[in-house]
């Protein structure tokens, strides 16, 4: 019972491979789309606690149709938010994609690490699927 339940575990390795991978191309579809605007940093926080490390934003933008535009919580690696302690940032908006803004200083660092991240997902799934097989071709033997 045990051996076939154990499928869910590659399972959810390879649909988390897959959403790294959408997050990889949402993030360079906003980089190419998205108007380039400059955004006050309305609010930075670090948190360097061993149990919660992560760096969050408040975003506010002049849009160039006159709109403001406001993101709260945006969070970020905390390996990278060294890189945006600013007043100001320059950033790219696209309103109507998944992934609505990107700080054009690190876009490109975000999506490296997410498809990294895709890739060892990959991985893993592809090694648990070999280790379950391996398993349950054990079990049927014995």
């Amino acid at each position: 019972m045990l051996a076939r339940v154990a499928i869910a575990l590659p399972v959810v390795l390879f649909l988390l491979s897959g959403h790294q991978l959408k997050t990889a191309l949402d993030l360079s579809a906003t980089r190419t789309t998205g108007s380039l605007v400059w955004a006050d940093v309305v609010r930075y926080e670090r948190s360097d606690r061993k149990d919660v490390t992560q760096v969050e934003l408040d975003l506010r933008a002049a849009m160039p149709d006159g709109s403001i535009y406001e993101r709260n919580r945006l969070a970020l690696p905390y390996s990278i938010g060294h890189r945006v302690e600013a007043e100001s940032l320059l950033v790219r908006i696209d309103p109507a994609a998944s992934q609505e803004v990107v700080i054009d200083k690190i876009v490109r660092t975000q999506v490296w690490i997410a498809r990294s991240n895709a890739v060892m997902a990959l991985i893993a799934a592809l090694m648990a699927s070999w280790g379950v097989w391996a398993w349950n071709r054990w079990l049927r033997s014995h």
